[in-house]
């Protein structure tokens, strides 16, 4: 049961993946009378709730309220240095968000889309020099395939003149966020992932120290991006049930990759990802009918359904074993 764990965590995030990300489309498409909630707030909100239910989780491991307060002040009161190193994450994945925000300014949804999926190749690089890692030619002809496929996936599908004209400058500029994000987003993960796997700290506890420091990020970028917004109208403007069940698939979104990261590995985590966006795809195409499936997509579905099948594939482990 325990070799299957990781496996069973990863059918679970690509499962919450998708329906965030229908949920998500579906919040920020809808038309309302009054203002639309911020994503700022949703992202803040969705860490207060993480927040929130790790501790519920750790009290339900201690038994009692006394004993979860002793260890959560043992662990981050009285162990500064270590909560400390959760800040660098937190940072970064702060940032991570905020040229997010800068790349989609810039450029149009498909090029963000396919530029952003090179986060799975910067996790599988920064693993292996972080990490010791190393990957055999299956698992590195299978990321190749795999960002050949979400690149087909993604391929957009209008026509030159329906898209988005954009300035030479402009481009450039969402190009470098998007790389830069890409980066960003490697290194945290995987220092994320190193943290948790020297530790035999609980992951419901770094998850607490982890959520602090984002907590603390989020709102201080919410109040620079937002804070003439939140002053007027208040950080919960345009909450509705929609809201709420997309901050709440955040927060356990943060929960499932935590799990993920502590029993399978960030790779694999972009695998599952990848699966999601093709799932969603899908479920679009055939429940809310906005998308209509070029040939490209379908032979960009195999090419990721190949791929998924390649990494797990092993093969002589002293063929041919890469490390940089």
């Amino acid at each position: 049961m325990s070799n299957l764990f990781p496996y069973l965590s990863l059918g679970v995030l690509v499962v919450q993946t998708t329906s965030l990300v229908l949920t998500m489309r579906y919040s920020r498409t809808l038309k309302e009378d009054g203002p639309r909630y911020l994503a700022s707030s949703a992202v803040v909100s969705a860490e207060i709730l993480k927040i929130f239910t790790c501790t519920l989780l750790v009290l339900m491991e201690n038994s009692d309220v006394r004993a979860m307060a002793l260890l959560l002040k043992e662990e981050i009161v009285n162990k500064p240095m270590e909560t400390m190193k959760l800040a660098v994450p937190a940072g970064i994945y702060t940032l991570q968000n905020n040229l997010l925000y800068v790349a989609l300014s810039n450029l149009d949804a498909a090029t963000y889309q396919v530029t952003y999926q090179l986060k799975i190749l910067t996790t599988a690089l920064f693993s292996v020099s972080m990490l010791g890692k190393k990957l055999g030619l299956y698992q590195w002809l299978s990321l190749l395939l795999l960002m050949a496929g979400v690149t087909l996936v993604q391929w957009p599908s209008e026509s030159a003149g329906e898209q988005k004209v954009l300035t030479a400058g402009s481009q450039l500029v969402g190009v470098v966020a998007v790389l830069m994000a890409c980066m960003s987003s490697g290194f945290a993960g995987v220092y994320f992932e190193k943290i948790l796997k020297e530790t035999k700290q609980s992951v419901w506890v770094r998850n607490i120290q982890l959520g602090l420091f984002s907590f603390v990020f989020g709102f201080i970028g919410m109040m620079v991006y937002d804070g003439r917004s939140v002053t007027q109208s208040g950080m919960f403007q345009g909450y509705n049930a929609i809201t709420c069940t997309v901050v709440a698939l955040q927060a356990v979104g943060g929960l499932v990759v935590a799990v993920v990261i502590k029993y399978a590995d960030n790779i694999l985590k972009g695998f599952a990802t990848s699966v999601s966006i093709i799932l969603s795809t899908l479920i679009s195409y055939f429940l809310l009918n906005d998308f209509n499936p070029t040939s490209l997509f379908f032979l960009g579905a195999v090419l990721v359904i190949a791929a998924t099948f390649l990494y797990s594939y092993k093969g002589k482990p002293a063929s041919s074993t890469f490390k940089v």
